[in-house]
C-alpha cells in the first residue's frame, strides 16, 4: 500500500464550488477504508452563466489549466464541467481528453485525463445501466443536449426534469435533499435501471445519493460519483467507495 499521496488535479469553472468538495469527500471516505492517500489541486476557468455560448468560451481555457496542473505533477486530472463538453456534440469527451492530455505532455508531466462527461456515460455503461431517468439544474434546451449525449452513448433516458437555473452560483446553492423528493415524487423511473440524481458537476447531491436510493429503490448516480470512480479507475485502484449507495459501492465494473 502506497503512503505517497496520489495528486488529483481538478479543472473546474470559476463559479463551481461542488466538485472541489464532493470529490475530495468521496476520496477521503475511500482513504479511510483503504489507507490510500490523496491530495487535491485545482485550476479554474472563467464561467458564471450556464449557457452554450459561455460554456464554449470557458472551455478554451481548459488546456492552459491542464498545463498548470502538470507543473504540479498531478497523477490524474479531472475536467469537471460536464455540459461544456456535451454541447460540443457526440463523443466530444474523447477529443477533450486528448486535447488536455496533449497539454500535460507539452508541460513535461503527462497525466491521464478524466472528463465528467465521459465518466458519466462510461461508468453507467460499466455498471450495466441501460435505461436511466435524470435530474438536471439546466434550462430545458441544455438538458436536451445532455439527454441526447447520454443516449448517443447507448444509455436510454426515460425521463428528464430540468430545474431551469442558469446562474451557476445559484446551482451550487441548491439543496441536495430536495433531489430526494423530486426523484421520489416527480421523476418517472418506471423501467429504469438507475437514477442520475445530479447530471451536473455543480448541483450538490452527495448527501442525497443513499437517501434517494432508499426512497426510489434504484441505484443513484451523480456526475461527481461517476467522476470519482473514473479517477480511481485511471489510477488502477479498486473502485468501491462505502457509504454513498450501491453505485459507488460496486467493487468492479459489470462484464458485458
Amino acid at each position: 500500500m502506497s503512503t505517497v499521496p496520489y495528486r488529483v488535479g481538478l479543472i473546474v469553472p470559476s463559479s463551481n464550488v461542488t466538485m472541489e468538495t464532493e470529490i475530495p469527500a468521496l476520496l477521503r471516505a475511500y482513504e479511510t477504508e483503504s489507507g490510500v492517500p490523496f491530495t487535491f489541486h485545482g485550476a479554474r476557468m472563467r464561467m458564471t452563466k450556464v449557457t452554450a455560448e459561455a460554456l464554449l468560451t470557458m472551455d478554451k481555457e481548459g488546456a492552459a489549466c491542464a498545463a498548470y496542473l502538470a507543473d504540479a505533477q498531478c497523477d490524474v486530472q479531472a475536467y469537471a464541467c460536464l455540459v461544456a463538453v456535451m454541447v460540443q456534440g457526440p463523443g466530444a469527451h474523447l477529443k477533450a481528453a486528448e486535447r488536455l492530455h496533449a497539454a500535460t505532455q507539452e508541460s513535461g508531466f503527462p497525466a491521464p485525463i478524466v472528463t465528467s462527461a465521459g465518466a458519466l456515460v462510461d461508468e453507467m455503461q460499466a455498471a450495466g445501466y441501460r435505461r436511466v431517468s435524470l435530474i438536471a439544474p439546466y434550462l430545458p434546451e441544455l438538458t436536451k443536449i445532455v439527454v441526447a449525449y447520454i443516449e448517443g452513448a447507448g444509455v436510454e433516458v426515460l425521463d428528464a426534469i430540468s430545474l431551469s437555473v442558469s446562474d451557476n452560483c445559484e446551482v451550487g446553492r441548491l439543496q441536495p435533499r430536495n433531489l430526494v423528493e423530486i426523484a421520489a415524487s416527480r421523476l418517472n423511473t418506471r423501467g429504469a435501471d438507475a437514477v442520475v440524481l445530479s447530471s451536473c458537476v455543480q448541483m450538490p447531491s452527495l448527501e442525497a445519493l443513499a437517501l434517494a436510493e432508499e426512497r426510489v429503490g434504484l441505484p443513484c448516480v451523480s456526475a461527481a460519483a461517476a467522476t470519482t470512480r473514473a479517477i480511481l479507475r485511471s489510477l488502477n485502484l479498486h473502485l468501491s467507495v462505502p457509504g454513498y449507495g450501491s453505485f459507488l459501492a460496486q467493487p468492479q465494473e459489470v462484464l458485458q
